[in-house]
């Protein structure tokens, strides 16, 4: 797997079929790369339901860009209130990965020319997932992949304060640039967010407002693992990311104040789980199940035994 230091990493809850996923995704973009892989132990069986030795995490990257995918089952689907943007370099570019993605898939904004972008289609592939494909003419592709966050419904005029929320957390970050609507585009409001681009942890990230009715909010399907190699880190990430209204859940999961859902992880738990002495995976996977934040000192006892 490509060497990456990506702080930030978007995790894919999948209905068992995140190895399908990652096969289809193969055979349409031009670097996917599989990484390592978790399976499911003994422990926690009458929570998650999965058998012994069924994945669980699988990890891969498109383009550079790091993902999770999660066998979690049918408790959670994809909604484009969290996307990602392909950047193109050819018109042809997005056409092709048009035709692909569209297999079974379904139409979100067409494929056409916009005042942003001479050729841009908005997709849901056959899995959920959005993708956004724009032609991004001579300017630099730095990142080829962006996760884009639309604040729709309740949260909708919230972009902009997501976004100075986010950059004063997270180290490396800082806002590239800020579109906004104007007093004839409704049934937008003038000032809100048209698209915003940022950086968080020095990876590009993209936020949009949006008053149309979706009927979709932010969910634990596409949530944001943030990895840390002390306690001290995992505790800064997990007060700031709960602060002023946000919630607690279970195994390192939390919702921030605008119902984006995060795992502050330790970095060191990826390795216990990989570990080939079952015994060792049983206990840890005993312990973090109960947890809520992750306590690194109580992992590393069970995991000693």
């Amino acid at each position: 797997m490509t060497s990456v230091n990506q702080k930030i990493v978007p995790n894919l809850w999948f209905d068992l079929q995140s190895e399908d996923a990652i096969k289809f995704y193969g055979s349409i973009f031009h670097s996917v790369e599989t990484g390592q892989i978790t399976r499911a132990s003994k422990a926690g069986f009458e929570i998650h339901g999965i058998p012994e030795g069924t994945v669980m995490t699988v990890e891969f990257e498109i383009e550079g860009t790091k993902f999770i995918a999660i066998n979690g089952g049918p408790l959670f689907k994809f909604n484009p209130s969290i996307s990602f943007l392909v950047a193109c370099s050819t018109k042809n570019e997005v056409d092709i990965l048009w035709q692909k993605l569209s297999d079974k898939g379904s139409v979100l904004m067409a494929i056409d020319t916009y005042s942003f972008s001479e050729r841009y289609g908005w997709i849901q592939d056959k899995y959920g997932i959005s993708w956004q494909l724009m032609f991004r003419d001579n300017q630099g592709i730095k990142q080829k992949i962006t996760p884009t966050l639309m604040f729709t419904g309740e949260q909708w005029g919230k972009a902009e304060t997501a976004v100075n929320y986010y950059i004063n957390i997270f180290s490396n970050s800082a806002i590239d640039h800020v579109m906004r609507y104007e007093n004839n585009e409704e049934p937008d409001r003038e000032g809100t967010v048209k698209h915003s681009g940022f950086t968080l942890e020095g990876i590009d990230f993209a936020a949009m407002d949006s008053a149309r009715v979706h009927d979709i909010t932010f969910n634990e399907a596409i949530s944001f693992m943030v990895e840390c190699d002390t306690q001290k880190e995992i505790d800064y990430y997990w007060d700031r990311l709960i602060e002023d209204g946000g919630k607690e859940g279970n195994c390192g999961w939390l919702k921030d104040k605008f119902g984006i859902s995060w795992q502050v992880t330790p970095r060191v738990l990826r390795e216990m789980l990989l570990d080939p002495e079952k015994g060792k995976v049983e206990r840890v996977t005993n312990v973090f199940l109960k947890m809520k934040r992750f306590e690194i000192k109580e992992l590393m006892k069970a995991y000693i035994g």
